[in-house]
């Protein structure tokens, strides 16, 4: 043997080896023992005290994942989990108005109305997916990888031909991945906080669609960590004027002296995906001539 490979051989097993090494039948292989391995006892890290621990997995998994794909740059698409597709909208209106409902009308009217924001945020992502294979580091869509507007942002990335994240969170109901995240790149979350940190982590801007607690949730955490100076000023762009200010009174906000008049510059109005890229690409040049280093040319 070549003495040379033991400069670089391993001095103990793997624990994958280990893991995978048979205990024979005896009165120690039995749930009750405790002759197992602590990182294999699926109980013992269950338990209250390894929160901590499991807290720490949790922060770590995506990011190794993420590295090991070469993922650096994410734009976050959040948006509620109840907007569906313009087919579907349009068929419970037929429903509402075939049962002749008045009330079940008004909804499936509306229902009809917030489709749009789904066919929005498809193209958006189709729109980042497909212009970002032309930036020598690709920025990706992430979602919170559930229905509704998350399902159009990995839909939109997915049938450009493109990869897209999903950061689900186990929940009574709106649990499942949706069907368009890649993969590999589809992870799940029990911690809400965690996620909220992948969520910022590698974000170079955040486009928020309408959405209900769970949307507000998320949009004013990120306003709040660039308001305050934690977290690095990127955009944030909020789809539909009409919905976002009906919302919200940013306005009396001020008056009232809750903000400052400058903290609504945190984010900007948009209305279409196009008018979504175009800030995008402004603030990021993406649509400038590359130079040899890989930065973008700036004609200003």
């Amino acid at each position: 043997m070549d003495k040379k490979q033991d400069l670089t051989a391993r001095n103990f097993p793997t624990a994958e080896e280990d893991a995978e090494a048979v205990i024979q039948p005896s009165r120690y292989a039995g749930p009750e023992s405790a002759y197992r391995l602590a990182f294999t006892d699926t109980e013992f890290l269950l338990r209250e005290e390894l929160r901590p621990v499991r807290m720490q997995l949790e922060l770590l998994k995506p990011e190794m994942v993420q590295s090991e794909h070469g993922i650096r740059s994410t734009i976050v698409i959040f948006g509620s989990a109840r907007i569906v597709p313009p087919d579907v909208a349009f068929q419970r209106l037929e429903a509402a108005r075939a049962a002749g409902e008045a009330e079940a009308i008004r909804r499936a009217e509306m229902t009809v109305a917030m489709s749009r924001y789904y066919d929005e945020a498809q193209r958006f992502a189709a729109i980042v997916t497909r212009k970002s294979r032309e930036l020598e580091s690709p920025v990706y869509v992430v979602t919170g990888g559930g229905p509704g507007i998350m399902e159009a942002g990995n839909r939109g990335a997915h049938e450009t031909g493109g990869k897209s994240i999903g950061l689900n969170i186990v929940l009574p109901h709106e649990q499942q991945p949706n069907p368009f995240i890649t993969p590999e790149l589809c992870f799940q979350f029990h911690y809400f906080a965690l996620r909220k940190m992948h969520f910022v982590m590698r974000s170079i801007a955040l486009v928020c669609f309408p959405g209900g607690f769970g949307t507000l949730d998320e949009l004013f955490e990120t306003l709040t960590l660039t308001q305050t100076g934690k977290s690095r000023r990127r955009p944030i762009l909020l789809f539909g004027r009409e919905f976002w200010t009906r919302l919200i009174d940013f306005d009396w906000l001020i008056e009232t002296g809750m903000i400052s008049p400058g903290d609504t510059g945190l984010f900007r109005f948009v209305e279409t995906a196009e008018e979504a890229w175009t800030v995008l690409a402004e603030e990021y040049g993406f649509d400038l001539p590359e130079t040899s280093t890989g930065e973008f040319a700036d004609d200003t």
